[in-house]
C-alpha cells in the first residue's frame, strides 16, 4: 500500500515542460497503485485528460498529499487553497531558487518512490491571518504563508502609518512600507530588505520595514502569538499584498490587521532533507572544506 493515496498533481500553467513531468509522474504514481488526480486549470492548461481533473475543493476532500510541480510561486498558491483543509505539500523545482520545493526534476521519481514507501518527514509551517478594517466593518480577509506586505503604489512618496502590537503603540513609521514575515517567508521579500532569516521551527514573525526615512527603524522580531495592527496615517496610494499576490488598495485611515492564522501547512520531505544545506545551495554560502 502506498503511504499517500490519492496524490493530487499542481502544476504550472505553461510550458511543455511541465506537460511532461505531470504525465510522466502521473503515470508513475499509477503504477504504484495510486490513485492520481490533476489540478483542474493544471489539466486544462496541458491538455491533459489521462487522468481526472478536479478542482481544489475535491482536491481538498479527498487527496492525502498534493505534489506541487512549479516554483515557490506555485507552492505559496496551493498552501492558500490546502491549509485549510490540512493536504501536506511536496513540490518538484521548476523554478528559479525553490525555497520549498525540495525535489529536483532529475530525482523526481526516485524521491517519490521513497515517499509511497514512507520514508519521508513532517513539518508544519505558521501561516498568517489578515484583515482590511474600515469604519469599523471587515472589508478584505486573506491568509498567507511568506508574507504580508504594506507598501506605496504607483506614486513616488513614502507612506505613513501607526504600528501597535498586542494594543501597544511601537512606532509611527514613515517609509516605503512594511514587511510582516513568517519563518518562512524569511528567504522571499523580507530577505531583500535585509530582514534576517528565521528557522521554520520558530514561533515568532519578523516586522521589517521597507527604506524607512528613519535609519534606526530597524527589523524586530516578535513572537507569533501577537496581533500587529498597522494604521495608514498617509498614502496617497497604499497597497495590501499578501505572498506577492494582487492587492487591495487603501485608504487613509484603514487598519490592517494581521497574526498567526488558525491553520498550518504541512510540508513532506524527503529522505536527507536539511533546512541549512538548502540554505547553501539556495543561497550559494560556502560550503565545507
Amino acid at each position: 500500500m502506498p503511504a499517500f493515496n490519492p496524490v493530487a498533481l499542481i502544476g504550472r500553467q505553461n510550458g511543455a515542460k511541465s506537460t511532461e513531468l505531470v504525465d510522466l509522474l502521473g503515470q508513475f504514481l499509477t503504477a504504484r497503485g495510486c490513485e492520481v488526480m490533476v489540478e483542474q486549470s493544471t489539466a486544462e492548461a496541458h491538455g491533459i485528460d489521462r487522468f481526472a481533473g478536479v478542482n481544489y475543493e475535491g482536491i481538498a476532500a479527498r487527496a492525502k498529499l498534493a505534489v506541487v510541480l512549479g516554483g515557490d510561486g506555485s507552492m505559496l498558491s496551493a498552501a492558500r487553497h490546502l491549509a485549510p483543509h490540512q493536504v501536506p505539500l511536496v513540490g518538484v523545482n521548476q523554478g528559479r531558487l525553490g525555497f520549498m520545493t525540495d525535489i529536483a526534476q532529475e530525482h523526481m521519481l526516485d524521491a517519490m518512490g521513497e515517499l509511497l514507501e514512507g520514508r519521508y518527514s513532517i513539518e508544519e509551517r505558521t501561516m498568517l491571518q489578515a484583515g482590511v478594517l474600515r469604519d469599523g466593518q471587515t472589508l478584505f480577509s486573506t491568509n498567507a504563508l511568506n508574507d504580508v506586505v504594506v507598501s506605496k503604489g504607483t506614486v513616488g512618496r513614502l507612506i505613513e502609518f501607526l504600528v501597535h502590537i498586542d494594543g501597544e503603540f511601537v512606532y509611527d513609521l514613515r517609509s516605503d512600507g512594511l514587511i510582516v514575515s513568517t519563518p518562512t517567508g524569511s528567504t522571499a521579500y523580507s530577505l531583500s530588505s535585509n530582514g534576517p532569516i528565521l528557522h521554520p521551527s520558530l514561533t515568532g514573525l519578523v516586522l521589517v520595514p521597507i527604506c524607512p526615512h528613519t535609519l534606526s527603524n530597524r527589523p524586530i522580531s516578535v513572537s507569533d502569538s501577537c496581533r500587529i495592527v498597522l494604521t495608514l496615517r498617509h498614502g496617497d496610494d497604499a497597497q495590501l499584498h499578501f505572498d506577492g499576490q494582487p492587492h487591495f488598495e487603501l485608504r487613509e485611515g484603514d487598519r490592517v490587521s494581521v497574526h498567526r492564522a488558525d491553520n498550518t501547512i504541512r510540508f513532506v520531505h524527503p529522505p536527507g532533507y536539511s533546512y541549512f544545506a538548502m540554505l547553501r545551495q539556495k543561497l550559494h554560502w560556502s560550503g565545507m572544506y
